[in-house]
């Protein structure tokens, strides 16, 4: 091939217990990409639409990571890409981590698939960190293996694939606000209680059980966070409302997607995750801030070949 055609999707990082290590990977909502092969050596980014970023490879993430992939393998060729920005940068459902994933699985197809899937989530790390501050993998891993994932390690890079229950879907509002990664991860504090990480750490062990043994019931216990949430929640208005009323609709759980504004939901089948969608419309409807909302099934193929 001497190009190719992708779809990078949306993810919803730490999935309210799981801070950094997982998250899950959505089907209606991503990225497109276009990358080819050249003759002339190096990364070059072509094309933009969606959003304004830069096109200099070394200040955009797609960028970063396709130079990061390039240097490390060292092709005789080199790759131009374009970006179709569907994923508001900012939004909480994984804009930069489309971008980093999508470029190093598309090259790496070009290229007849030398690096593993793992060491593609390696090279789009680099991307990744330029977003955020920080190399967290809990938005790439999910986009470049599919499903749910688990992040053992980023350093050296180990994700476990988890199984997703079939009638398991989510919902998710992303109010029309701007929260930052770095901004959400400096309101964090550095130390917690040893009763809340205990608590946490029970919580995200059952919910890997839950998902291994298709259990709503236990996976609805699970879905709470007491380290993160009580901080970032602040920054998200009606967060508290939404989720009542959520929870009291039926969903399994709700919390903030990645480091927000946008807020998910989890549901057992699709119609459940539909009346969950009205709830948490109606909460926001009530106020000025712009907002929109969707449903999605839990994508277990991740990355998509158009």
């Amino acid at each position: 091939m001497e190009r190719i055609k992708i779809f990078s999707p949306a993810t919803v990082a730490n999935v309210s217990c799981g801070f950094d290590v997982l998250g899950f990977c959505l089907d209606s909502v991503g990225d497109e990409m276009v990358i080819r092969k050249t003759s002339e050596k190096g990364i070059r980014i072509t094309k933009i639409e969606g959003s304004d970023l830069p096109f200099n490879p070394e200040d955009n993430v797609a960028g970063v990571s396709a130079l990061a992939l390039y240097n490390y393998l060292k092709p005789d060729c080199g790759f131009e890409i374009e970006i179709y920005k569907n994923i508001k940068p900012g939004s909480g459902i994984g804009s930069s981590s489309a971008s980093a994933a999508g470029s190093v699985f598309g090259i790496n197809e070009l290229l007849g698939k030398p690096l593993s899937k793992l060491q593609l989530t390696k090279y789009a790390l680099k991307g990744e960190a330029l977003a955020s501050g920080s190399e967290h993998a809990d938005n790439l891993a999910p986009a470049i293996f599919g499903g749910f994932t688990l992040v053992r390690s980023v350093n050296p890079v180990d994700v476990l694939q988890l199984p997703t229950p079939n009638d398991l879907y989510t919902t998710l509002i992303h109010p029309q606000i701007e929260i930052k990664t770095s901004e959400a991860r400096a309101i964090l504090p550095n130390e917690v209680p040893l009763s809340n990480a205990i608590t946490q750490w029970s919580n995200v062990g059952s919910l890997v059980h839950a998902l291994h043994t298709n259990d709503y019931h236990l996976l609805s216990k699970t879905l709470n966070d007491i380290v993160v949430e009580p901080y970032r929640k602040q920054l998200i208005p009606e967060f508290d409302k939404l989720k009542t009323e959520v929870i009291n609709a039926g969903a399994l759980g709700c919390g903030i997607s990645g480091s927000g504004p946008s807020i998910f939901a989890l549901s057992k089948g699709k119609a459940k995750a539909t009346e969950v969608e009205k709830v948490m419309q109606n909460v926001y409807e009530k106020t000025e801030i712009p907002f929109y909302t969707f449903v999605s099934k839990i994508n277990t193929e991740g990355i998509k070949i158009l």
